[in-house]
């Protein structure tokens, strides 16, 4: 059985959550990444639901969910405990954490700040916060490919994004990675999603929230000092599941990934970035392997 419920969290912020699966199942919560929703998981949730409870939230600035106002609003830290905050809502202690895009950051973010909570760990096409920070500086091709960050923190891109806008930026997001999943009624529901007062801007103010540095391709930055200090591992059992033809997110940033998750399993897939649209059997085959 799924349901859609409105809760009120201690952070002060209202979330739209999907909810499937036995309460007494293990818990299992799923975040999802830009420009998405919940609908990230469509093909995920039955299977997982037939012995997990699944919870999969649209986080601040998504879709219904509140959009507070203020870059500031959506720092890592207030989403981390939006996580936390749901969890205590749903009267869950701990809980396996899955996250993809944005979610994923998230997710890392919340297993190396939270072990407390979070009992195990899947990414899928989510950079580990170190590699990626070092991606941008000591490879070339990743910080040509992580420009649109900085275009999206810099540019208005937001306000354009209206009516025949959307349908374009639609086309320029998903089509060429996972159109012939993406269709009909799919395509009304995120197109109504982003249409929702404020969402757009809600939404790419994650970017602008975030303390990475993206370099310029050709420019010389002072490199973040944290680059050159130990980094704590995540010290939960984690699984990586990553689409090889995602174009944003490059495959260096999973080949150096075991000194910083000791306890690590790599999936790779045939697929691009929004791997849980192309291929979601593959991604749930993957998990079930695991042991979720």
């Amino acid at each position: 059985m799924t349901d859609t419920r409105r809760l009120s969290l201690s952070t002060g912020v209202e979330l739209d959550v999907q909810i499937a699966g036995d309460p007494a199942a293990p818990p299992v919560i799923l975040l999802h990444g830009f420009p998405e929703s919940h609908r990230t998981w469509r093909g995920i949730v039955p299977d997982l639901a037939r012995d997990h409870y699944v919870i999969a939230p649209d986080q601040r600035g998504y879709a219904r969910s509140s959009k507070p106002e203020g870059v500031d609003s959506y720092s890592a830290d207030k989403i981390v405990a939006d996580l936390v905050a749901l969890a205590d809502a749903l009267d869950i202690d701990r809980f396996t954490l899955v996250g993809h895009d944005w979610g994923g950051a998230v997710a890392w973010m919340a297993a190396l700040t939270r072990p407390d909570r979070v009992a195990r760990l899947v990414i899928v096409n989510a950079p580990h916060p170190y590699l990626f920070q070092r991606a941008l500086f000591d490879d070339p091709a990743q910080r040509r490919a992580s420009q649109y960050i900085t275009r999206f923190r810099e540019t208005g891109i937001d306000r354009g994004l209206v009516g025949e806008g959307l349908e374009r930026f639609f086309g320029s997001t998903f089509v060429q990675h996972a159109a012939s999943a993406m269709a009909g009624a799919d395509k009304a529901a995120y197109l109504d999603e982003w249409a929702q007062p404020g969402a757009m801007t809600a939404m790419i103010n994650w970017y602008r929230a975030s303390t990475v540095v993206v370099p310029a391709p050709d420019e010389d930055a002072p490199r973040p000092a944290f680059l050159d200090r130990p980094f704590p591992p995540v010290t939960q059992d984690t699984l990586v599941i990553w689409g090889t033809r995602d174009t944003a997110l490059l495959p260096v940033l999973v080949d150096d990934l075991a000194p910083y998750v000791p306890k690590l399993t790599v999936e790779k897939i045939d697929a691009g970035h929004f791997v849980t649209w192309e291929k979601p059997d593959a991604v749930v085959a993957a998990m079930r392997r695991w042991g979720i």
